[in-house]
């Protein structure tokens, strides 16, 4: 496991990898290999997407790929999700192991549960940690004052 920070706000806690990269949709980002990204879904996400069912990838192995691109779908008991491209280059293909165990992305979302990996440069507009922990910061004040208003609403 990677050096990590602990992160609360709220009910949410979580443990944020220190050298990952992050995107403003919520993956984080990690090097694979000379030149090879590994992608998932931070914990975050994963707590807002809830229980998940499927995943499936549109872009064949090899495809050329840029940030913001549709690269496939994921799928949960709330909603069908597109899955968008957080790099630029080449589809490296997604994680085989999710085909049998869909879980491990909740139950390891920094580790064993990355969703794909891609050959290239990570989107110019990834934060590092630090600038997640921002962006969180940011997202739960909003959904707390959302719950604040709906509730005064009724």
């Amino acid at each position: 496991m990677p050096a990590t920070i602990l992160y609360k706000r709220a009910t949410f806690v979580t443990q944020l990898p220190v050298g990952h990269l992050y995107s403003p949709s919520h993956c984080w980002l990690a090097p694979a290999a000379a030149g090879r990204w590994r992608v998932g879904f931070t914990k975050f996400a994963l707590r807002m997407l809830g229980e998940l069912v499927d995943v499936q990838f549109e872009k064949p192995v090899g495809a050329p790929i840029q940030p913001g691109e549709i690269l496939g779908s994921i799928e949960g008991f709330k909603a069908l999700s597109d899955l968008y491209c957080v790099g630029q280059g080449t589809f490296a293909g997604g994680n085989p192991a999710l085909r049998e165990d869909l879980d491990r992305l909740a139950r390891s979302p920094y580790e064993d549960g990355w969703l794909y990996e891609f050959d290239g440069t990570p989107d110019v507009r990834c934060l590092s940690m630090e600038g997640y922990r921002d962006l969180l910061d940011v997202t739960i004040d909003r959904i707390l004052e959302k719950q604040k208003s709906d509730e005064a609403a009724v």
